[in-house]
């Protein structure tokens, strides 16, 4: 009997180690690299990868070795390395951020970290609310107009059925009317699409104009969001560790350049560093700077992580 309880929990344990096994190893890697920082480097992989942003996987993968040897160059060191089955997953998602950005860039807006790009995005902002709010007053009384056709339909055909039915006139006069109000349905869809698609654009030039204003200290009140499209923080990119594994999620950028510098931003969180207060440094919290590679800041931050005097 001893012996059979032995073999029950030896193969308790076997069981338990095999269903854990990735999520002990995930804990362990995360704990090395927390208390172990820079000896050995990450390996990283593609994970999901929507097409959608118009970028190959080797294209993709291009950036994320730039983005990597912006951390290694400095210090003459491996920290980062592409494995397929790699822990820290990387992950293209593309979602309404990207999908706004692209419509400003067929709106024919370059952003640039100058006064005069703050201006014309202030004055495309602007004249976007206006004509917003201008177009959702008109849906709005469409759509009132619209409901109170719909109820005046209903009611006359509840009427003529309750009667015991309707004459071929009257027929083909609700058969009219039904058509007129599903032709109306389509067109109150596509306004409401118009004016989603503005407000994504409105949006993100509320979190570019507020992004300019804190590079350049311009002292001005915060543009604010419209609707319910883009909730909680802009984020371009995200860092996230759990026992499940490590993963970079990349939500948007406007050209390659951008692509590298937040590529380069959730590197350096993955290794374990935290932001820091230059505007134009790889780890401050926004994505405003143009150079590509580390300021004093980062580079401070960075050695002090592996501790390189």
């Amino acid at each position: 009997m001893l012996k059979t309880y032995k073999i029950f929990f030896l193969v308790a344990v076997i069981g338990f180690a095999i269903f854990y096994r990735t999520k002990l190893e995930n804990i362990w890697a995360e704990a090395y690299q927390h208390y172990l920082p820079c000896k050995t480097p990450i390996a990283y992989s593609i994970g999901t990868f929507d097409t959608r942003f118009g970028i190959s996987k080797v294209e993709f993968l291009s950036a994320l070795a730039q983005a990597e040897s912006i951390w290694e160059t400095p210090i003459n060191k491996q920290l980062f390395k592409y494995d397929p089955n790699g822990n820290l997953k990387v992950n293209l998602i593309y979602d309404n951020r990207q999908r706004a950005t692209d419509q400003l860039k067929s709106m024919g807006l370059v952003v640039s970290d100058n006064r005069a790009s703050y201006d014309e995005l202030k004055a495309k902002y602007d004249s976007l609310i206006l004509e917003y709010n201008q177009k959702r007053a008109t849906f709005q009384a469409d759509l009132s107009n619209f409901q109170l056709a719909k109820t005046s339909y209903e009611k006359e055909v509840q009427q003529i059925n309750a009667r015991g039915g309707a004459t071929r006139e009257e027929y083909n006069r609700l058969n009219t009317e039904k058509n007129v109000l599903n032709s109306r349905v389509t067109s109150l869809n596509l306004e409401q699409d118009q004016l989603n698609q503005m407000v994504d654009q409105i949006n993100t030039l509320a979190k570019t104009l507020n992004d300019l204003a804190s590079t350049l200290n311009i002292n001005v009140q915060k543009f604010n969001t419209v609707g319910s499209s883009l909730s909680g923080e802009f984020d371009e990119g995200i860092y996230k560790s759990s026992p499940d594994g490590q993963e970079i999620d990349i939500y948007q950028f406007e050209n390659r350049d951008k692509l590298v510098r937040v590529l380069a931003h959730e590197l350096g969180h993955a290794l374990g560093l935290e932001h820091v207060d230059d505007p134009k440094a790889i780890m401050y919290k926004l994505n405003v700077g143009e150079n590509e590679k580390l300021t004093s800041a980062d580079l401070g931050e960075l050695k002090n992580l592996c501790g390189i005097k």
